[in-house]
């Protein structure tokens, strides 16, 4: 028993341990790849969870709800006809978003998730009237910082420091609205929870595997000494006491009971008549 309760608690260690560390491997996209898009625009999300569904949220108002999907399969939700009541933050497991859909002419192109520091982004302003190239001004955190000509800025070799919000504005079309750009340390620097935590678990795992062997051979030389014992004393025999009842006729009927009584009557009646046939002189005495 104790060897089966170990290797459940190990199973059930290495279940845990692959849900966990497969949760942060969410796949999320977004089509158009844009945080902003126009009224009337269809918008898709793609979202597989570690068990391989949806799981798709957003907040709205400071309440969680499921998004209103005109098409959705178990891992992706269709808005065909995007409003500015679809505004919120849409998340997928660990990954959020806000999405902005407006009813104005102007939206800011910048990534839906979050950049590497030392890659290069490029943000577009784009007119939904017309697709000719016009002069742009780009902002961030509310200050001007880019005029562009052909409606598009790069920036070369993000950093930290370039993470914040950022808008766009056409002169005689109109004003973007505003998305923040999200900026992470790249892999190798940043500290990964998941493989130190698998690290440790695998440590665990190895400790608990090594207690079962060492039960398991604890076990295996007890019986084995068992067995030595008994065959060092064949003679030590262990003796035990058997006493048998009587049966009882309990099944008996009445009926049966009165036939014997009766047969019983019989025969000696018969051992009387012969008595009388062997001693002729005393048939009169035993007669009366």
């Amino acid at each position: 028993m104790e060897v089966t309760a170990l290797f459940t608690l190990l199973l059930l260690k290495f279940t845990l341990l692959n849900s966990y560390t497969l949760k942060s491997d969410a796949a999320f996209s977004i089509t158009p790849n844009r945080l902003q898009h126009f009224q009337f625009d269809t918008v898709s999300f793609h979202c597989e969870g570690s068990d391989g569904l949806s799981k798709l949220r957003i907040m709205k108002n400071s309440k969680e709800s499921d998004p209103e999907c005109d098409i959705e399969t178990t891992t992706s939700c269709t808005i065909q006809r995007a409003y500015p009541s679809d505004n919120g933050e849409y998340w997928c497991e660990n990954n959020r978003v806000n999405i902005s859909v407006t009813a104005g002419s102007v939206i800011l192109e910048s990534p839906v998730l979050p950049v590497m520091e030392g890659q290069h982004v490029t943000l577009s302003c784009r007119s939904k009237t017309t697709s000719t190239n016009l002069q742009a001004d780009f902002f961030k955190d509310g200050r001007l910082i880019m005029k562009s000509s052909s409606a598009e800025t790069t920036i070369s070799n993000v950093s930290k420091s370039d993470e914040g919000v950022y808008k766009c504005s056409i002169s005689g079309v109109g004003e973007s609205p505003e998305s923040w750009l999200a900026v992470r340390e790249p892999h190798s620097k940043a500290p990964n929870p998941p493989k130190v935590l698998f690290l440790l678990w695998i440590a665990v795992t190895v400790l608990m595997l090594a207690l079962v062997l060492l039960l398991m051979g604890f076990l295996h030389i007890r019986n084995r000494r068992v067995c030595e014992d008994a065959a060092d004393h064949p003679d030590s025999v262990t003796y035990a006491v058997v006493v048998t009842k009587p049966r009882e006729d309990k099944g008996l009927t009445l009926q049966t009971q009165l036939i014997i009584k009766v047969q019983s009557q019989t025969r000696a009646q018969n051992r009387r008549v012969k008595k009388m046939m062997k001693n002729p002189h005393s048939n009169l005495f035993i007669l009366l």
